[in-house]
């Protein structure tokens, strides 16, 4: 038996107790070469070593190709941006330098003529900043960098030049450095009396060989000269015998024989503009007056008065009875009666009794539906003093110029009477 022993095993073990560690051997190759799947994360949690023994081989290859895909979806992403940003950029730089670039060539802008007066010794900076201001170009450090790059020192032209957006910088720049010459023809100075109306101005423009009557007020009616007091004006004026009476500014110009209508317009227009200052546009919201209203008042005062003086008190009449309407419904102006027959009735195109009637205070409430003349700045500045007066009635002698004034129908009266008396005293004599 012990040979047989040794002759089976090699050992002293019995083939009973072989048979036993084979068993055991095969065992511990089981549990090491087939792994067992964890009960739970908490299994893993509690025993590290088992995770690590057991899942090695089947969790980590995973991790790392997830972790791989997720780095390369960042770069792509990152990628994505970066294109996107420059694209943009790139889309965004196109779209100044075309912007500028219209500009500059004056491309897609208005054709309205605009005036500009350059001041003694202006700067380029100056020029760009008041092109600007005005609407003439877009961009002053466009213009500033254009003048610069033209390499030569600018001498801006002191007075006034005619400008229009739609003209490329170039243009712009030799209008405003260039000295006037002949072919301009000659320089013509007219004055614009005050109470002028603008069928008289008219016909001295074209008198004077600056341009058509008809062409003049045609674009002096039309406006959109680009001026501030332009967005004050009523948007209805079909009322109006014409749209821009009373905003011819009476003053003395100077105008170039054989002008264009819009260059003459734009001048009158400019000056109108730089008249109607701050202080009295506050003055006329202060007293509740439209523009319209107020250039409507001051005619009727600038025919009714030749002095200054006197224009304060006859402004008090016409507040007085529109602010006693009901006692005092019409303003009885004698020259709205006298306008709406020699002014409107004759340069009718097509004749409006409405119209007519609807100028003359005589017949229709409150102030006219438009100015009667183009009044001065008196007449403006005695409306916009509002004195306090009682009255409501004046009478004027046309000889000596002297108003009367009273505060009731009898006073009245007894002014008119008087004035007969003089009228027949100078006849006499």
């Amino acid at each position: 038996m012990s040979d047989e022993k040794e002759i089976i095993n090699g050992n002293d073990k019995t083939p009973e107790e072989t048979d036993t560690e084979k068993t055991t051997v095969f065992n511990d190759i089981s549990h090491s070469e087939i792994p067992e799947e964890p009960d739970s994360a908490e299994d893993v949690k509690d025993n590290p070593q088992r995770d690590l023994r057991d899942n090695t081989s089947v969790s980590r290859a995973p991790r790392r190709k997830k972790k791989k895909k997720k780095r390369r979806s960042n770069r792509i992403s990152a990628i994505l941006i970066l294109v996107t940003l420059i694209f943009g950029i790139s889309i965004i730089s196109s779209l100044v330098i075309i912007s500028f670039g219209k500009d500059m060539l004056g491309i897609g802008k208005s054709e309205n003529t605009q005036v500009i007066v350059v001041p003694e010794g202006a700067t380029t900076e100056q020029i760009a900043i008041m092109l600007q201001e005005d609407g003439i170009i877009r961009s002053s450090d466009a213009f500033k960098i254009f003048a610069d790059f033209r390499g030569e020192d600018l001498g801006y032209i002191v007075g006034e030049h005619f400008v229009r957006p739609n003209m490329p910088y170039e243009t712009i720049i030799e209008e405003l450095t260039k000295i006037p010459t002949e072919e301009m023809g000659e320089s013509i100075q007219i004055t614009f009396p005050e109470g002028i109306t603008l069928i008289d101005a008219g016909n001295l423009l074209e008198e004077n060989h600056i341009c058509d009557a008809d062409e003049f007020i045609f674009y002096f009616n039309s406006g959109g000269y680009g001026v501030s007091f332009e967005d004050l004006l009523p948007l209805d004026s079909s009322i109006k015998f014409q749209r821009m009476e009373g905003y011819l500014f009476p003053d003395t110009y100077f105008f170039y024989e054989n002008s264009t209508p819009e260059e003459v317009c734009q001048k009158i227009y400019y000056n109108f503009d730089q008249k109607l200052d701050d202080e009295r546009r506050a003055k006329m919201s202060e007293l509740n007056l439209s523009l319209d209203q107020l250039i409507t008042f001051a005619s009727l005062v600038q025919k009714e008065a030749s002095r200054r003086a006197v224009m304060n008190d006859v402004a008090s009449v016409f507040w007085n009875r529109l602010n006693n309407s009901d006692t005092f419904p019409l303003l009885q102006s004698d020259p709205t009666s006298n306008y709406s027959k020699d002014v409107i009735r004759p340069n009718m195109q097509y004749f409006d009794q409405t119209i007519v009637d609807a100028y003359d205070t005589y017949k229709s409430p409150g102030l006219p539906p438009g100015p009667i003349c183009n009044p001065g700045l008196d007449a403006i500045d005695a409306v916009l003093t509002a004195k306090k007066t009682d009255y409501f009635y004046f009478i004027a002698n046309i000889n000596t110029k002297e108003t009367y004034f009273a505060a009731d129908l009898d006073e009245h009266e007894a002014n008119q009477a008087m004035i007969e008396e003089q009228y027949a005293e100078a006849k006499n004599n």
